[in-house]
């Protein structure tokens, strides 16, 4: 088996402000980053499928494939957003990069059937990187276990 990992980027921002929270408590939680007017960053987003090697073309996973649904169903909803403001998924949920993972990890697996139609690849893993010290990753087998506030 292999895994194949494509990265890409985008550019959101978002204000981390909890609506079960106060004012006081969504600083003391989160921080500047509870800050009223926001703050961006530059995320860089990577996906793994994992597969075998198909004898036929000689790769695990098609990467023409793979851009094109991550383009459609993320970067084309994500990039250039506020993502409290311009995305209903976080109209109450905490837009936090662990709920960010998991609503880009939900979107693809509720369409990797359209541009995967076999049993391989599979999606393995979503991972961000909010900062080169913040980063984030979720397994894609793991993704039916975690509540959301929105759920």
């Amino acid at each position: 088996m292999f895994s194949v990992t494509r990265r890409y980027h985008f550019a959101a921002s978002h204000r981390l402000c909890s609506p079960h929270l106060g004012d006081e408590e969504n600083r003391r939680v989160y921080g500047k980053c509870a800050n009223p007017y926001g703050h961006g960053h530059n995320y860089v987003l990577e996906v793994t499928a994992r597969g075998p090697l198909d004898p036929a073309t000689g790769r695990a996973a098609d990467p023409r494939r793979l851009d094109a649904l991550v383009d459609r169903h993320v970067l084309a909803a994500f990039d250039y957003r506020n993502l409290n403001l311009d995305l209903a998924c976080f109209a109450d949920t905490v837009p936090t990069s662990e709920n960010l993972a998991v609503e880009i990890c939900r979107r693809l697996k509720r369409h990797w059937a359209s541009e995967f139609p076999g049993e391989w690849p599979t999606l393995e893993i979503v991972r961000i990187a909010e900062t080169p010290r913040n980063i984030f990753e979720i397994r894609a087998d793991e993704i039916d276990q975690i509540k959301r506030e929105s759920a």
